[in-house]
């Protein structure tokens, strides 16, 4: 038996070593075929939607490889996609089309989230019922030449508030914003969610939700819908790679669907990102976020007429012309 054994050693070593290096070769092929994408997300809706797909890079769980930044301005994800540093990147959907028209080469690859805009009042009053009492009255909002000033400016105009005289809009960063907010020196704001929620849970009931900008928007019966984020690619970057875009897009979706379906663990993945103080502000925030996921030929049909609207309230919203067919990515 022992010299069986023997008589087999040479026989045996050279199959382990041609399976080890079928494995090695394996392995390698595998490691190639890993794309490393450059993704950027914004620190508010964008960034939570991503959360479970950011944690799972980070512990290489993922089939690209992702490099990530959380951005806290729309001007970084420009910059990024600009210059080539990112791949991949959530932006406001104005932004986007701006980017576009401007000659940037890039497509929408998917949309994501709603309306998450709220009008905030600070005090023990609660004078703010509707939209019309906005008049008279100054505004603190973040996003000038973003979604967010291009919302509240058709807003007012719908309701026959002069944006220009009828009120004074002032813009700030949202931690500026939320700190004069809760101290009183702000009456009126309107904030993104998760800000928006940590304004209201760090100031110990003295800042309430007045208003849900998403449905003012609705109210108006226009048949547009708030689609707030829009998911480019460069498309250099796309045409090297569609089957990562392909891989990128279901990893994102899946994220979306799990910190929409898992809130409480979503929301300690949320906090230790950073994007949020706390995950019980977190928490808070996620089912307010309007997070979705459309994509393909679905996309058109659900912005096409929130561009609309922002392209006759202000054509330099959206850089001048209305999207082409080149803009989406089918």
């Amino acid at each position: 038996m022992n010299f069986l054994i023997r008589k087999n050693t040479k026989k045996i070593a050279s199959l382990l070593a041609t399976t080890l290096l079928a494995a090695s070769l394996a392995c390698s092929a595998g490691a190639e075929e890993a794309v490393t994408v450059n993704f950027g997300v914004l620190s508010g809706p964008t960034g939570i939607g991503a959360a479970k797909l950011l944690t799972d890079s980070d512990n290489g769980d993922t089939e690209n490889i992702y490099e990530y930044v959380i951005a806290s301005d729309n001007s970084e994800i420009v910059s990024g996609l600009t210059t080539g540093e990112l791949d991949i990147a959530c932006m406001a959907s104005n932004t986007a089309l701006n980017l576009y028209n401007q000659g940037v080469g890039i497509q929408v690859i998917a949309l994501g989230t709603q309306g998450v805009l709220h009008i905030l009042e600070s005090g023990s009053g609660e004078e703010i019922q509707s939209i019309s009492d906005l008049e008279g009255k100054t505004i603190y909002t973040t996003g000038q030449g973003n979604n967010p000033e291009y919302i509240l400016r058709y807003l007012l105009e719908s309701n026959d508030i002069d944006p220009d005289s009828d009120v004074e809009i002032v813009f700030a960063d949202a931690t500026e914003i939320s700190a004069g907010l809760i101290s009183g020196e702000i009456e009126v704001a309107m904030l993104p969610v998760p800000a928006a929620t940590a304004a209201i849970l760090q100031s110990d009931g003295t800042v309430r939700d007045a208003l849900d900008v998403n449905d003012i928007w609705e109210d108006l019966g226009d048949g547009s819908s708030l689609i707030m984020t829009a998911v480019v690619a460069r498309t250099e970057f796309i045409e090297e790679n569609p089957d990562a875009v392909d891989t990128f897009l279901d990893e994102y979706e899946a994220s979306i669907g799990y910190v929409n379906s898992n809130v409480e663990e979503a929301a300690e993945l949320v906090a230790g990102l950073g994007i949020t103080p706390s995950a019980a502000i977190a928490a808070a925030a996620i089912p307010q976020c309007n997070l979705i996921f459309i994509s393909g030929e679905s996309m058109e049909p659900a912005i096409a007429d929130y561009y609309d609207v922002l392209y006759e309230a202000d054509p330099d919203s959206v850089g001048g012309a209305l999207p082409d067919d080149e803009y989406y990515y089918y």
